[in-house]
C-alpha cells in the first residue's frame, strides 16, 4: 500500500469517519477511544514525516543533489547566474537544491559567503555590492 493512500485511510480513522463509507463511527466504537484516537494522530503524523523525509532530496529539482559538478555545468551556471536568472530557477535547471547552487556561487565568487548576497553584476566581481534581486 502506498503511504499516501495509508495516511488517508489513517487520517480518516483518527478524525472518527469510516474510510470506506465516509460515515461517522458510533460513540461506543473503538475508534472514538481517546487511546485510540491519539494513537492514530501518532500514526498520521509518523506518516507524515516519513513522506517529508522521502521527498526532500527527490524529484527533478535535487535529482543532481551531491554529484560532482562539471566544468561545462558551472559556465552553464555562471552564465546563466549574471545573466540574472533566480536561484530558484537555476537549481530546477541544474537538477540541484537551491543550497547547492548558492554554495557553488560563492565558490566562484558570485556570492557573498553568508549566501544571500550577489558580489557583482554581470561580468563584474566587486566585493561589497548589495544587489540581492538575484539571490531571491
Amino acid at each position: 500500500m502506498e503511504d499516501i493512500r495509508a495516511l488517508a485511510i489513517v487520517s480518516a480513522l483518527a478524525n472518527g469517519v469510516n474510510p470506506l463509507t465516509g460515515e461517522l463511527f458510533a460513540v461506543d466504537s473503538p475508534y472514538q477511544s481517546p487511546d485510540v484516537i491519539r494513537a492514530l494522530y501518532c500514526a498520521v503524523r509518523a506518516l507524515e514525516a516519513a513522506g517529508r523525509r522521502r521527498t526532500r532530496g527527490q524529484g527533478p529539482a535535487s535529482s543532481n543533489a551531491g554529484k560532482p559538478w562539471t566544468e561545462e555545468e558551472d559556465r552553464q551556471l555562471l552564465s546563466a547566474f549574471d545573466g540574472g536568472r533566480p536561484l530558484a530557477e537555476l537549481a530546477q535547471a541544474h537538477s540541484r537544491t537551491r543550497g547547492g547552487i548558492q554554495a557553488r556561487l560563492v565558490r566562484h565568487g558570485r556570492l557573498a559567503p553568508e549566501g544571500g548576497r550577489p558580489i557583482g553584476g554581470p561580468g563584474k566581481w566587486r566585493p561589497g555590492s548589495a544587489s540581492a534581486s538575484r539571490a531571491s
